[in-house]
């Protein structure tokens, strides 16, 4: 997935999954910030009813990311692990400290968030969950929440803005919702639609480039 220098010893682990928006952030998040070598990148199957021990032994929620540090300590959550990340470069910040950029990027964030969990959610009630299962009315609500997402973003979303943690989570997640082929986000939307290609374009994200599917149950 990634070329490492044979000259730099990576010094950290990271429990990864392929088809993992937020996993994707936080590899994403360590591109920008010059760190891949320093992190050795472990695929691991995970889903709510395909239990994996050694993530579980790692998270207690048994999802990844988990960022696994030289001394052992354990980080989870995205988010926990991109705060640390950000903290061992010394390039320009991704999460601002202070001021009105750090709650714009926080606030980036937040949605991006939010849209790959309504997107999880949608995908469960017309995908993944049994059919007879399958709430059509919690589906629809899921689908609302990521259209007017998107409407939100078409107006709001600054393509002048320098790359923080609000685009990398939104970058990511739109890329899942394409590669899931969920809902559509680019028709009607050109702005948008821009911004995703150009973001899409950047060697962070050609390098790490959805793949795989969900197994729901170990595989024999």
């Amino acid at each position: 997935m990634l070329q490492k220098s044979d000259d730099i010893k990576s010094d950290h682990i990271l429990l990864y999954q392929t088809h993992s928006p937020f996993a994707r952030k936080a590899l994403v998040f360590a591109l920008e910030c010059g760190l891949s070598d320093r992190i050795d990148v472990i695929h691991q199957e995970t889903s709510p009813t395909h239990r994996n021990d050694r993530v579980f032994n790692a998270n207690p929620l048994g999802k990844v990311p988990v960022l696994i540090l030289p001394d052992g300590m354990t980080l989870f959550d995205s988010m926990v692990i991109c705060d640390y990340l950000d903290r061992l470069h010394r390039g320009r910040k991704l999460i601002p400290t202070k001021g009105r950029k750090r709650w714009h990027t926080l606030r980036l964030h937040a949605l991006a968030q939010g849209m790959c969990d309504a997107g999880v959610l949608y995908r469960w009630e017309t995908n993944r969950r049994p059919v007879g299962l399958r709430y059509p009315v919690l589906a629809e609500g899921q689908k609302t929440k990521l259209i007017e997402t998107f409407d939100y973003l078409e107006t709001e979303l600054d393509p002048k803005t320098p790359v923080t943690i609000g685009h990398i989570a939104l970058a990511t997640g739109l890329d899942w919702i394409a590669f899931r082929d969920l809902v559509d986000f680019r028709t009607g939307r050109p702005a948008l639609a821009k911004w995703y290609e150009d973001f899409c374009a950047r060697p962070s994200m050609a390098q790490t480039q959805f793949s795989g599917q969900t197994h729901d149950h170990p595989t024999p």
